[in-house]
């Protein structure tokens, strides 16, 4: 039978409105009063509820976190850098991962709304933007991660997109490149580093062409698929830009089966440096998000949302980094003047 607040009331032979006061942290009472009851509700394994914290408006200290796919390891590592930082803060997370299906994204929205999370932080692109917009007119704290807030009124905390494109092409284009291809999701990240991609193209007095880029979702078996794509091309690319260490991976394991030499035959650049990228073989070039910053500044944003009223929205971006590895490489006709 589940232990109550009477059970420890009687236990400790205080009154129920003694044991609120201990929960709470509220009132005036003896230290060893205060001790007594603690033990006993230690004795007894009782747990406040959380929603009866809720139902007579009080925080819950909880928030509730929605990702794409945590099976990205840009995903769950953000995700353990926004559960440390809510811990530090006194916090606990409860995450959902919706996978971009539409039916999971109202039914985890849903879910986080019965348990009465102090507020949300979105890192997955809602099909249904009404959604978000009910959780604000509700006055529930929302903050985007990795994602535009558009006409939502919400502070968002991404990297800069667009330079992290324009340096991976850069970089690529300094080595000799001049025939790259960009593998991108459909995902508004994705098109800030085409954006960011083409600058750099048309920055270095290169023509960028449509066909250019190749969109497919994020993980390894699409990336072997969008090489294998690439390579049915007239004239293979001597270069690959993946906005994704996934899709990178991917890329490089597929060369492999095929017996491309990376980097000597072909140059691959990522996008994320997470964990992947340094154990894969060769270790690969990537764009730095900072995932450990932009997790505990997206916790710290949506704290000083849920102690506000009327919070300010405001766009905040990081400055990305590229890490130089072992899959980019000069290109084989390239001869500096």
């Amino acid at each position: 039978m589940k232990v109550t607040i009477y059970d420890v009331a009687e236990k400790a032979g205080v009154s129920i409105a003694t044991v609120s006061k201990v929960i709470n942290n509220t009132g005036n009472m003896r230290d060893t009063t205060r001790q007594k009851v603690m033990k006993v509700m230690e004795e007894l394994n009782y747990f406040p509820s959380v929603m009866a914290s809720a139902l007579t408006g009080k925080k819950t200290q909880t928030l509730g976190l929605l990702v794409p796919d945590i099976s990205n390891p840009f995903f769950s590592e953000m995700a353990r850098t926004i559960e440390d930082r809510a811990h530090e803060r006194g916090l606990s997370v409860i995450m959902c991962s919706t996978d971009e299906d539409e039916e999971k994204e109202k039914k985890y929205l849903e879910l986080l709304r019965r348990k009465q999370v102090d507020g949300f932080i979105i890192a997955s692109s809602f099909h249904e933007k009404k959604l978000l917009e009910d959780i604000k007119n509700t006055r529930i704290p929302l903050v985007m991660l990795t994602q535009d807030a558009g006409s939502l009124g919400v502070t968002s905390v991404s990297v800069d997109d667009f330079t992290g494109g324009f340096e991976a092409t850069s970089h690529l284009l300094s080595l000799g490149h001049q025939n790259i291809v960009i593998i991108a999701e459909q995902r508004l990240s994705s098109k800030m580093r085409i954006y960011g991609f083409r600058e750099a193209y048309e920055t270095n007095g290169y023509k960028y062409q449509e066909d250019m880029v190749i969109q497919t979702t994020a993980s390894i078996e699409n990336g072997k698929k969008s090489l294998e794509e690439i390579l049915k091309k007239k004239e293979r690319p001597s270069a690959i830009f993946a906005c994704n260490d996934l899709i990178a991976i991917g890329v490089i394991q597929g060369a492999r089966e095929h017996g491309i030499n990376i980097p000597v035959d072909m140059s691959v650049v990522g996008f994320d440096n997470t964990i992947l990228a340094t154990t894969t073989v060769p270790s690969l070039t990537t764009v730095a998000q900072p995932i450990n910053e932009m997790g505990k500044k997206v916790v710290d944003v949506i704290v000083s949302n849920i102690n506000n009223e009327e919070p300010n929205a405001e766009r905040i971006l990081f400055k990305p980094k590229l890490m130089v590895r072992n899959t980019s490489g000069v290109c084989n006709n390239f001869t500096k003047a």
